[in-house]
């Protein structure tokens, strides 16, 4: 079978080629396994970044790694009374606990490990789902409703930002929790996704990113959102939102969501931050704004099976037109170069199998 490999942290050492398609031996899948022939991954900037040579581990004993964290493939053999069958549209859950474990992991709740240990299929020590063929833990596999076939692989991002609203309700169950304006930072996958799962709770919901045409706007307007250019401050300011879902990772956007919600507002930061970038605030008038106003400011990444199927389900209710319109470009595996190489007006690049 033909798999996308990497070499993690080679990128520009050397004559080395960190990334390229090579034969591998089919899989076998063990006891309580799937075997799942791969329709496609989707590539996001954790794939990048592990090309780049910024992050990512190869298996205990291997020099390469298999990329593709964001599955999507049919089941070609199934065991006997597992629940799936030969034909099931399915996605693997990314992470696994760690072996020790610890106490999250121990409950099922790996997404919050405390100590570090656990593996990531296609990031740290697992291989990824993308290649032509791969295995899959029954306990580790989410079935996905026949009609979203071409775009399956939106639901390992959506299991992102369900986790985040998951994470949203417990905060705001401290005490009495009815939100109705939320404010989502970023238009790329993450923030429209958020967007989708707050417009199916009936929220009011708002948008910002930088790009005034195109894709992106007529997605969020298209849900029922309403889309804003303005920087950040100024819509803060107007909006007072009850629940900012944070996703660019921009320091500047994020201290200027964090000093601006309702009183009791809750910042949910998604976004993940490049190091070296230094910001000037008014620490003092933060603490101060946080304290009085009982605001929270949580950080969530990952997602566990009910986060998964909470995101299968959010993409089978949603309109499949607009789901469609978050994929930008699909590529053969052949040309993975250019999947990899983002460009101006992507949403969600898709490199199918």
């Amino acid at each position: 079978m033909r798999a996308l490999t990497v070499q993690p942290g080679t990128a520009g050492k050397g004559n080395s080629i960190p990334v390229s398609v090579e034969e591998l031996p089919d899989p076998s899948p063990g006891d309580g396994e799937l075997l799942v022939r791969g329709l496609a991954i989707g590539i996001c900037g954790t794939d990048r970044e592990i090309v780049g040579g910024h992050y990512g581990w190869a298996p205990p004993g291997s020099s390469r790694l298999v990329l593709g964290h964001e599955s999507f493939g049919r089941v070609v053999s199934a065991p006997d009374g597992s629940g799936f069958a030969g034909g099931d549209l399915v996605v693997g859950v990314v992470r696994r606990p760690d072996p020790v474990p610890c106490g999250a992991c121990a409950r099922g709740e790996f997404d919050m490990c405390r100590n570090g240990h656990y593996t990531e299929r296609g990031i740290k020590e697992l291989d990824g789902y993308g290649s032509e063929l791969w295995t899959v833990e029954t306990d580790y596999a989410i079935r996905v409703d026949p009609r979203l076939e071409s775009v399956g692989n939106l639901v390992e991002p959506t299991s992102v930002v369900a986790k985040a609203w998951d994470q949203i309700d417990r905060v705001g169950a401290r005490s009495w929790f009815e939100p109705q304006r939320v404010l989502v930072t970023g238009a790329g996958p993450i923030g429209l996704l958020a967007a989708l799962i707050g417009r199916q709770r009936g929220l009011d919901v708002h948008v910002t990113d930088l790009v005034t045409s195109g894709q992106k706007p007529n997605a969020v307007r298209a849900l029922g959102a309403e889309y804003h250019s303005d920087p950040v401050t100024d819509v803060v300011a107007k909006l007072e939102p009850d629940v900012v879902i944070e996703a660019t990772g921009v320091g500047e956007v994020v201290f200027d969501a964090i000093a601006a919600t309702a009183p009791y507002g809750i910042v949910c930061l998604t976004g993940v931050s490049a190091g070296g970038h230094r910001l000037t605030i008014d620490a003092g008038a933060t603490n101060r704004s946080i304290v009085l106003e009982n605001d929270v400011v949580i950080g969530s990444v990952n997602a566990n099976q009910r986060h998964y199927a909470a995101a299968a389900t959010a993409l089978a209710d949603a309109d499949l037109d607009w789901l469609n319109r978050l994929v930008s470009r699909r590529v053969p595996l052949e040309r993975f170069s250019e999947a990899l190489t983002a460009e101006p007006d992507d949403i969600k690049v898709v490199l199918t199998l």
